[in-house]
């Protein structure tokens, strides 16, 4: 099926991707290429947030093509359509051989939040059958998987070997149950090899409420192929920077959808960009899944530390390469330390606009260029939970 979205080259599918841009930003705003998107602003959930308590429920969209509307925490309400595939679960299915003759077991929730809308449209347009399960009640999911001969899972990792315990335990034969498509959790190697062992094909994507489909693993099982219905970039937490190849960062979504479209949308959410394509055939950018969070923001001493001050930092300092501010206790006192690659030796001026930017009085210490970890962390709150 080398004729879907997901196989065509990076040049046709960044021509595509523009060109669907271009038509959300409307007369006057068009950008010249997709790198333009690092001079538009950032959106954050508290900025959805702020814009659906002004306007709800959507922040002013307009809901002509909106059939569905769900709310997540915050609280943050997203919109549904029943379009064919509408959150763009598509290839995630391709790749995991989801199609006509499937019987999907969707075990997330249909009610408030989306995770279950999403899977029930992308199964229903891929042309499987769907039996709304929902979460919970283990000793009937596995009854019913048995008796109709559901041949697909969908939930997060850990559920579904619940669901095949307690089928043991009842006697019920799930051989026909060979797919899982999981997501909302973390699938670790040992649970994957487990359920391999049962026949059980697992493959996991990573998507959000907010935005839907983002990413997903194929055949290959190297890192995770971003979605052709949405742009990915790696930032610097707390800005809209983006970082160098393989360094981690924040992940931002833009999504090329007309009926909701959100331009680089915040995810939260730690990732970094792998290199070159996917052996399996699939031409665009990989990631290299879930790395942490991004809201990194520490109270110290009755003040907040947040990402976007050490960024100011940066932008006020061309020598200062990479940053973070390291927080301990020292006894019962805490200390902040402001780390910076460099190759600067007088330190002086990063001082005096540390004292200034943090609000807070923070020692330097520098280190020599790639000496910070690569871990996305540019506020690190070291001091015990109980201190």
């Amino acid at each position: 099926m080398t004729d879907t979205p997901e196989f065509q080259s990076p040049e046709a599918r960044a021509a595509d991707q523009l060109a669907r841009l271009n038509a959300i930003l409307g007369p006057g705003k068009a950008l010249k290429s997709l790198s333009g998107l690092a001079t538009l602003p950032v959106l954050r959930k508290s900025d959805l947030v702020a814009l659906q308590g002004q306007t709800p429920p959507l922040g002013g969209v307009k809901t002509g093509a909106i059939t569905r509307l769900f709310q997540s925490p915050g609280p943050i309400y997203e919109p549904g359509g029943s379009g064919h595939d509408w959150w763009r679960y598509g290839a995630f299915l391709r790749a995991s051989g989801v199609g006509k003759g499937d019987i999907v077991q969707n075990t997330f929730a249909y009610h408030f939040t989306p995770a279950g809308a999403m899977f029930d449209n992308a199964a229903i347009s891929a042309g499987a059958q769907v039996f709304a399960a929902g979460p919970g009640q283990s000793a009937e999911q596995a009854r019913v998987a048995a008796h109709i001969g559901s041949t697909t899972y969908v939930g997060t990792p850990d559920f579904l070997a619940v669901i095949l315990a307690r089928g043991e335990e009842l006697g019920l034969d799930l051989s026909r149950l060979t797919k899982a498509l999981v997501s909302a959790g973390p699938l670790f190697p040992a649970m994957r090899e487990d359920y391999a062992a049962r026949g059980i094909t697992t493959r996991q994507c990573y998507a959000t409420a907010d935005v839907g489909m983002i990413a997903y693993e194929s055949e290959a099982l190297e890192g995770m192929i971003v979605d052709d219905g949405c742009i990915v970039e790696i930032v610097t937490p707390g800005t809209g920077d983006p970082v160098a190849e393989g360094e981690v960062g924040e992940v931002l979504v833009t999504v090329l959808n007309p009926d909701y479209p959100l331009i680089r949308f915040a995810t939260g959410d730690l990732s970094s960009v792998l290199p070159g394509a996917s052996p399996c055939g699939r031409t665009n950018m990989r990631i290299s899944g879930w790395k942490g969070r991004a809201d990194q923001a520490t109270k110290v001493r009755g003040m907040f530390i947040r990402p976007e001050q050490v960024a100011a930092l940066r932008e006020r300092h061309p020598e200062i390469l990479r940053a973070r501010v390291e927080v301990s206790l020292d006894g019962t006192n805490d200390v902040i330390v402001l780390m910076v690659e460099t190759e600067a030796t007088d330190l002086t001026p990063i001082e005096a606009s540390a004292r200034e930017v943090l609000k807070l009085r923070a020692s330097v210490e520098a280190v020599a260029p790639g000496g910070l970890p690569n871990d996305g962390l540019i506020v690190a709150d070291k001091r015990p939970l109980d201190g």
